[in-house]
């Protein structure tokens, strides 16, 4: 093996990683411009991320006219059954999944006197189906429509009366489920059971990783419960990943340069210790069959 061919070989080498590279980035691009355009589309027919906020609970000032004044629930007993459904959707799979939820929250008249008081509850998302939605304040289930993504009804209380707030819907979405205090600073006797039916969990960045967690089925039950917590952070479950075939093209694409750097150098080493002095057109259409296979597999 001389030093021109030696050379040689190492542009084709080269010039042939040039080319995975440029096939790999074309890969790439194709599955984001698929993924950009294709996602909202899902989260159409499916539903969009859903992001479930405590709720908002107020009641008038005593002597204050008609200021309000923003409060928090006895206690919550919250249960979440999250179930995974990928869909697909043109050469890309999406993280769907479908939700039941149910919670119990104790309102309590914190005035000495009868009071009216108001619960806001905001939905996940605005512009989602909600089946089965039911809320219950005291003995009053309500009828309203929600406007902008928000329902609101109140009930006259007695002082220092606890009366239960009971919501229940099935809803669908994508990639993360979430739970939020909102403006809540301080949360009190607040429980959220979570049973899934997969076994891949993973608790997103900024919030709450649950105190218990033990198998149940194919998937887990998880809980959070904050006796007294201020500053609490949310509850939030990522649903398991999905194998995208562009995904695993690009890397194999891109990763293709080392198998070829070593396949070449064994060949070379066997070469100079047989004595057999390959022509490096040889190096050449071996290259080729390894970038075709690629070529075809993306």
């Amino acid at each position: 093996m001389t030093i021109p061919r030696l050379l040689a070989v190492a542009g084709i080498a080269g010039c042939t990683a040039i080319g995975w590279f440029i096939l790999g980035g074309a890969i790439a691009v194709r599955s984001r411009d698929g993924a950009r355009h294709l996602g909202p589309e899902v989260a159409q027919n499916w539903g969009p991320l859903l992001a479930q906020t405590h709720p908002v609970l107020f009641h008038e000032t005593p002597g204050g006219g008609t200021r309000m004044r923003q409060f928090q629930p006895e206690a919550s007993s919250i249960r979440v059954h999250l179930r995974h459904e990928p869909k697909h959707k043109g050469l890309l799979w999406y993280r769907t999944y479908a939700v039941d939820f149910a919670a119990d929250y104790q309102v309590r008249n914190p005035t000495p006197i009868e009071q009216t008081l108001h619960v806001s509850f905001r939905l996940p998302a605005e512009h989602a189906r909600y089946d089965r939605f039911s809320l219950k304040f005291g003995d009053k289930v309500t009828d309203k429509a929600p406007v902008g993504g928000e329902i609101r009804e109140s009930l006259q209380v007695a002082a220092g009366a606890v009366v239960p707030l009971k919501i229940t819907y099935r809803g669908s979405g994508m990639d993360r489920w979430t739970y939020s205090f909102g403006d809540a600073r301080r949360v009190k006797n607040f429980v959220l059971t979570m049973v899934t039916d997969f076994e891949e969990i993973n608790i997103p960045a900024g919030s709450e990783s649950p105190p218990e967690r033990s198998r149940e089925g194919s998937g887990w039950r998880l809980v959070w419960n904050y006796g007294d917590v201020i500053g609490a952070n949310a509850v939030a479950m990522d649903m398991p990943a999905v194998t995208n075939p562009g995904e695993v093209a690009g890397r194999m694409t891109f990763f293709a340069p080392v198998s070829l750097l070593f396949f070449f150098s064994v060949l070379v080493m066997v070469s100079v210790r047989r004595g057999v002095d390959l022509h490096p057109m040889n190096y050449f259409f071996l290259a080729a069959g390894c970038f075709a296979f690629q070529l075809l597999f993306a």
